[in-house]
């Protein structure tokens, strides 16, 4: 049986570690043609070395994808080396919680920026090269479909206390989504986003450490959750636990596959059941 993707090619932001490297793996073993991105070389290497050891194509363009002039050099990287662009995953992100009183302008702006502005710009970057395709393939009497998927969380869905800024991003991505999918119609892009709830990742898992941060492009941001608060959090979700990387991959290629040319503008939460 032939790969349900082969012959497409992705662009996956953040896919060198966590949720977007557990995506761009499944395009990739399903036959599309992935570009990966990560803010270091280090993980999008080896994504690409793990698809291409696979016997998957893979490249990387490394770079912060709230950068300016980093979506044209992400879009022209998957036409220049793969010769298309048939599916967007917009999933580079992290959080920066705080209440609201002591939440600065910078933890504001940020969130903003990677969750909403960066997406945006991607989609706007390849709208150029979308409009082309679907013209050229509509009068040739071909049907192709291209495929959005946005992520979002169950933040941007129902709010969470002390983040303000990141659930409002995440709403507004939702927003994006829905205008995107029906400005988008007309081209057959199908348009949609999948809210994440408790999903295991290095930002979210069990730690004792209350000091642990990365750095996320110069900005030292806290990881971890306190043991105990993810042990009650899991007990309420129905499934009764969180969600692993490779889950939350599968909702994604959902939207992905030719299964799904008739859904678009949508917000599937993948949350365990959880509201």
């Amino acid at each position: 049986m032939q790969p349900k993707l082969q012959g497409k090619v992705a662009l996956v932001s953040g896919s060198g570690r966590g949720i977007g490297r557990e995506i761009a793996l499944k395009l990739a073993h399903e036959g599309a043609s992935v570009v990966i991105n990560d803010l270091d070389p280090a993980p999008a290497a080896q994504t690409v070395n793990d698809i291409v050891a696979a016997g998957g194509k893979a490249v990387a363009c490394v770079g912060n994808v709230t950068e300016a002039g980093f979506a044209d050099r992400f879009v022209a990287t998957a036409i220049d080396q793969f010769g298309g662009l048939d599916i967007i995953v917009n999933n580079a992100g992290y959080t920066w919680d705080n209440v609201v009183q002591k939440m600065t302008d910078e933890q504001w702006e940020a969130m903003l920026a990677v969750h909403l502005t960066a997406p945006f710009r991607i989609m706007r970057a390849a709208s150029g090269f979308i409009r082309e395709a679907a013209k050229r393939e509509a009068e040739a009497g071909l049907s192709v479909h291209r495929k959005v998927v946005n992520i979002s969380s169950t933040s941007g869905v129902y709010g969470n206390a002390g983040q303000a800024n990141y659930a409002a991003a995440k709403a507004g991505i939702n927003g994006l989504t829905k205008a995107m999918a029906k400005e988008w119609g007309r081209y057959k892009v199908n348009v949609n986003s999948v809210a994440f709830g408790l999903i295991k990742t290095r930002l979210t898992e069990a730690s004792a450490d209350a000091d642990a941060k990365i750095d996320i492009a110069g900005q030292e941001i806290k990881v971890g959750v306190n043991p105990q608060i993810l042990k009650t959090a899991e007990a309420m979700i129905p499934l009764g636990r969180g969600g692993t990387p490779e889950e939350a991959a599968g909702a994604v290629y959902m939207f992905c596959i030719p299964e799904s040319n008739y859904v678009s503008g949508q917000v599937l939460v993948c949350g365990g059941g959880r509201p």
